[in-house]
C-alpha cells in the first residue's frame, strides 16, 4: 500500500536532505502505480467538487523542484478530470519590473486561491529563499530589500525571510486556506540524464534550455537551500513533502495519495440550503409544473 507518510515534513528542526533518497524503496510496480493515479484522481475530482460547491475553503499546492524534475507532468497527471473552474494555476517566472517594486510576497498574495478553489503554485515564494540564495546578487533588483550589495544579504536577513513565510503561511491556513508543499527531490544524475534526453528527443527539444545547463553548476548550493527551507518552514498546518522524483510514475503517484488524503482530510460537504433556498426550490417547482 502507498504510504505518503514518510514523506511528510511537519518537524522542519529534525529535517536532513541525505535522510530522502530521491527513489522510493523496493521499486513499486509500474502499472501499479499508474492504476494509483487513475484511483485517486478520479477520487480527487469528486472531492473538488464538494469543494467548490462549499465555497468556504480553498487548498493550496506548491510544487518546487530543480529542472526537468516533473512538475509540470506531475500537476497534469494527477489533476486531469477535474474541473477547470475549480481550479487556479500559477506558474511564476521571473518577476516583472511591477512585480520587483513590491515586496516579495506581493504578487504570491494576489495569486491565492479564493473559497471553493483549488489553487496550484507551479514555483512559488520559496524562489526567494531558493534560487535567490543561491544568487544573492538578484536581492540588488528589488528596492523593498533594503540591499545594494549581495554581501549585505547575512545570517540575520535570511532568517526575517524565513519568519516572513511562516507568518504568511500561518495566516492562510488561519483564513481557511489548506496548504500543502511539495518538493520534487531528482539527484543530479537523473537530471543529467534528462537534460539529455531533451536534446536527443525531437519531440522534447523545445524544452531545452543552456541557462538550466549552466545552472547545474550550483545544483549543491540549492540542495542545501532546500534543505534550509524545509527545515525553517515545514510545520503541521504547513507540512512539506519530499517526493522522490528520479521515477516519475512513482512521484506522480505520491502526489495524487497526498492531494486526496489532504482534501478528505478536509471533508468537503454539500451546503445544506437555507429556508429562503427551500422556499426557492418549491417556488421553482410549482412554476415548471405548472406550464
Amino acid at each position: 500500500m502507498l504510504s505518503t507518510t514518510p514523506h511528510r515534513i511537519t518537524q522542519g528542526s529534525s529535517f536532513q536532505l541525505k535522510d530522502h533518497p530521491t527513489e522510493v524503496a523496493g521499486s513499486p510496480d509500474k502499472d501499479d502505480l499508474k492504476a494509483s493515479v487513475v484511483a485517486d484522481r478520479a477520487r480527487i475530482a469528486e472531492l473538488q467538487e464538494l469543494l467548490f460547491a462549499e465555497g468556504s475553503r480553498s487548498l493550496l499546492l506548491i510544487f518546487q523542484a530543480m529542472d526537468a524534475a516533473g512538475k509540470d507532468s506531475a500537476m497534469a497527471h494527477v489533476l486531469t478530470g477535474v474541473n477547470p473552474q475549480g481550479i487556479d494555476v500559477h506558474s511564476f517566472k521571473q518577476p516583472s519590473k511591477e512585480e520587483l517594486s513590491h515586496d516579495f510576497l506581493w504578487r504570491h498574495r494576489n495569486a491565492v486561491p479564493a473559497s471553493g478553489i483549488i489553487g496550484v503554485h507551479n514555483r512559488s515564494h520559496y524562489e526567494e529563499v531558493l534560487v535567490v540564495k543561491v544568487h544573492p546578487e538578484y536581492l540588488t533588483t528589488r528596492k523593498s530589500n533594503g540591499i545594494r550589495e549581495a554581501k549585505e544579504a547575512d545570517a540575520k536577513f535570511w532568517e526575517e525571510r524565513y519568519a516572513t513565510i511562516r507568518a504568511w503561511e500561518e495566516e492562510l491556513v488561519t483564513s481557511n486556506t489548506t496548504l500543502v508543499k511539495f518538493f520534487l527531490h531528482m539527484g543530479k544524475k537523473e537530471q543529467k540524464k534528462r537534460f539529455l534526453d531533451r536534446i536527443d528527443d525531437t519531440q522534447k527539444q523545445w524544452k531545452f534550455s543552456l541557462g538550466d545547463v549552466k545552472e547545474r553548476a550550483h545544483f549543491d548550493a540549492y540542495m542545501a537551500a532546500y534543505e534550509r527551507a524545509i527545515q525553517e518552514t515545514a510545520t503541521e498546518k504547513a507540512p512539506w513533502y519530499v517526493v522522490p522524483a528520479d521515477e516519475q510514475w512513482e512521484s506522480r503517484a505520491i502526489i495524487a495519495r497526498v492531494v486526496r488524503e489532504t482534501l478528505e482530510a478536509m471533508k468537503p460537504s454539500l451546503p445544506k440550503p437555507s429556508e429562503e433556498q427551500l422556499k426557492e426550490l418549491e417556488e421553482g417547482r410549482r412554476m415548471l409544473l405548472s406550464e
